[in-house]
């Protein structure tokens, strides 16, 4: 213990160096108050203070009337905040950015916006749910993705999550139950935490979410509403055909269960089928966001939801963030409509197939799934590999940062896997540098002593 230290930091401290060497493994159950006061001699006050401060650094969970439980890798996972976080020395694999060496010319759009008349009016408090003409962009936009509609069913909102604050909100309310696949965007389940919303998981197979399996859920009433990445998946880079899109959509209308869709990689796939959305679009909400494919820092967002629901969205936009920027807005359109936004997404595909290329070259005879168009790709670890924490912890330490599965996971075994992602690193050199390092580490035997606690 450092000096002046008090003893619940120091054991907070100790919670973290065991989960990050894998001594302590995600999901695994901690001892009661009162037992690991009674084994480091201390006070169970003590203890109480650690297990929260250990909560709020998200290394563990607390559930009523079950105990205190393993959450993840103290520094192999992101939470939060610390999504954008760069470590010194550390190259990142573990979120997914959106190939900035292949965006558009930011310039070149503002010199053309400088020249327009009443451009200050972009500064001006504008429509909640986005100007006309910017709702107009997203329809085209939504053509492309094969999501017929028009202007009257789109909704400007400030990136996937405000879209997904906004639809959840409106769609399942506070407190109430989501569908997801048994691994889902961290998005969600940060939100679904911040909403009170419990999240139902349903099994899915190399095709994705499995319709009996859903059919029976919906069956239950064990829901309000189904949140679905269909296209290149989030973590598991699958991507849905077409005929189990009509079979998930039709048992959604059948059970009257609302679809909530994520479409962030759908224009990066090869020729993938229509959202969803566009089988039964009157109870679907699908989500494009031009960050992944387009520009980050943009932070625009085109939500289609059927016409009844539009005005409930448009106070939820209101009550969370007024309008998304004009300006922002006003940028995606021109970019939608010149051809720079299209012009960007064929970049960054052959870029991200280059990368994809480069991963299955270096991590050969691996489990390795990825689609050839995608921004990350998922290792299943081999043997004598047991927890992804562990894993995740330590590539860190050899200057990797990756995702491991329970960052992903909602209830359910954890699967013995990590997320790549492929697109962090500025060029193709410094991937492979790093999957280099990930090859290195599969080969070697991981050693761990006993836990501190």
């Amino acid at each position: 213990m450092g000096p002046g230290k008090p003893r619940y930091a120091a054991i907070v401290d100790a919670l973290a160096g065991d989960i990050d060497a894998g001594r302590l493994k995600p999901g695994e159950q901690l001892p009661t108050h009162r037992e690991l006061a009674d084994r480091l001699d201390v006070s169970v006050g003590t203890i109480t203070r650690a297990y929260a401060a250990a909560e709020r650094r998200g290394l563990v969970r607390g559930e009523i009337g079950r105990g205190t439980f393993v959450a993840g890798a103290a520094t192999g996972q992101y939470r939060g905040a610390e999504l954008g976080a760069r470590t010194p020395g550390v190259i990142d694999l573990a979120v997914t950015h959106p190939l900035y060496s292949q965006g558009p010319d930011l310039s070149s759009v503002l010199r053309d916006l400088s020249r327009t008349p009443q451009l200050n009016e972009l500064l001006h408090y504008q429509p909640n749910q986005g100007l006309w003409r910017h709702r107009e962009a997203g329809a085209v936009w939504m053509s492309r993705f094969g999501l017929e509609t028009t202007a009257d069913n789109v909704l400007i909102c400030a990136g996937t999550q405000h879209a997904l604050t906004v639809t959840l909100t409106s769609v399942v309310g506070r407190g109430g139950s989501l569908f997801v696949e048994e691994l889902t965007y961290p998005g969600i389940k940060a939100l679904a935490n911040l909403l009170e919303i419990k999240l139902v998981p349903l099994p899915v197979d190399e095709e994705g979410l499995i319709p009996d399996a859903f059919e029976s859920a919906c069956r239950q009433r064990r829901a309000k509403a189904l949140f679905t990445i269909p296209t290149i998946h989030n973590p598991l880079t699958f991507t849905m055909p077409e005929t189990r899109r009509r079979e998930v959509a039709s048992i959604a209308a059948r059970y009257d269960v609302p679809i909530v869709e994520d479409a962030i990689h759908h224009l990066l796939a090869d020729d993938p089928p229509p959202p969803l959305s566009a089988f039964e679009p009157q109870i679907s909400y699908c989500i494009a966001a031009m960050s992944k494919v387009v520009a980050g820092g943009l932070r625009v967002a085109y939500l289609v939801a059927p016409r009844e629901a539009v005005d409930q969205l448009t106070q939820a936009i209101w009550a969370t963030n007024w309008v998304t920027a004009p300006l922002c807005g006003e940028i995606a359109a021109r970019w939608i409509e010149d051809g720079t936004a299209e012009n960007t997404i064929q970049r960054k595909r052959s870029e991200a197939a280059a990368r994809v290329v480069i991963a299955r070259e270096v991590l050969s005879c691996r489990d390795l799934y990825a689609d050839d168009h995608g921004l990350h790709a998922w290792l299943e670890l081999p043997q004598p590999w047991e927890s992804a924490a562990g894993f995740a912890a330590e590539a860190r330490r050899r200057g990797v940062a990756v995702a491991p599965a329970d960052v992903f996971a909602v209830g359910g075994k954890i699967p013995n896997a990590v997320r790549l992602s492929l697109s962090a690193p500025f060029d193709r050199d410094v991937v492979t540098q790093a999957l280099r390092k990930i090859a290195r580490l599969l080969d070697d035997a991981p050693c761990c002593g006993p836990p501190i606690v």
